[in-house]
């Protein structure tokens, strides 16, 4: 779907959205369509506590490391990250323009006791609210969007001065065509048949210049590989598939 016009600046991509709702009863089930995301999940969210305590000057070790932090998890989905960060003690706020999404998200929240306060929202909207956050995250959104330097300005208008951005996506690459495409959609059958769409995926260097435009200097990157013997996710040196990026913001 082309970007929406200047006049209107939004992010929303209808067609995205729409396909992640008829899926959304079905986020925490780890046997579903999300099993990916959920083996996914852990190295993430490792990634994204590492980050913040050494951006922040915190022991990645100690219970409540993200204590006093406010977080932005922007296309938040059910709430599978946002969760165990609000653990980690941080005051989440995850959201999500799915409306079915927003729903499962605060009754699994809810059944948990945490108080995370999620809204069925968008970047643009509450960027033009005036909320601000320590750290911002963009994870497995940006080849989501329908327009990513858009998107990626409003996420960066969000960040304090001396916050940061993090970001997960897929790079646009034949072997990520071949990977998480034929192989994980059609072939292992671990994703949903058009979960992605190789031409919305975003080079490092695409999201770099992106996040340069939005006062953003990026301080960190990481490749994500799939280990076949441990069945796990793990960093890596190789960013040709999946790869995360971690931006400061000058304070």
């Amino acid at each position: 779907m082309p970007s929406e016009t200047a006049t209107s600046a939004s992010t929303i991509d209808r067609d995205e959205v729409a396909q992640f709702e008829r899926i959304a009863k079905t986020w925490w089930d780890e046997r579903g369509p999300m099993a990916t995301l959920h083996k996914f999940n852990p190295v993430r969210l490792a990634y994204i506590r590492d980050q913040a305590a050494a951006h922040f000057s915190r022991d990645p070790k100690q219970a409540g490391c993200l204590a006093g932090l406010r977080i932005l998890d922007i296309g938040c989905g059910g709430g599978i990250l946002s969760e165990p960060l609000a653990r980690l003690g941080a005051a989440m706020l995850g959201a999500d323009p799915a409306e079915t999404n927003i729903e499962v998200a605060r009754g699994h929240a809810a059944q948990g006791g945490l108080s995370i306060d999620y809204r069925a929202t968008t970047a643009e909207a509450l960027a033009d609210a005036g909320e601000r956050f320590d750290i911002v995250l963009a994870m497995e959104v940006v080849e989501h969007v329908a327009d990513v330097d858009l998107f990626v300005r409003r996420c960066g208008e969000m960040v304090k001065p001396g916050g940061m951005m993090i970001a997960a996506t897929l790079n646009r690459t034949m072997k990520s065509f071949a990977l998480a495409i034929v192989g994980a959609e059609y072939i292992l059958r671990w994703l949903p048949r058009g979960t992605h769409r190789w031409d919305k995926f975003v080079t490092p260097d695409e999201l770099e210049t992106a996040m340069s435009h939005a006062d953003l200097r990026v301080v960190d990157e990481r490749g994500v590989i799939y280990n076949l013997l441990s069945d796990s996710w793990q960093l890596s040196d190789d960013m040709d598939v999946n790869y995360m990026l971690t931006a400061s913001k000058g304070g």
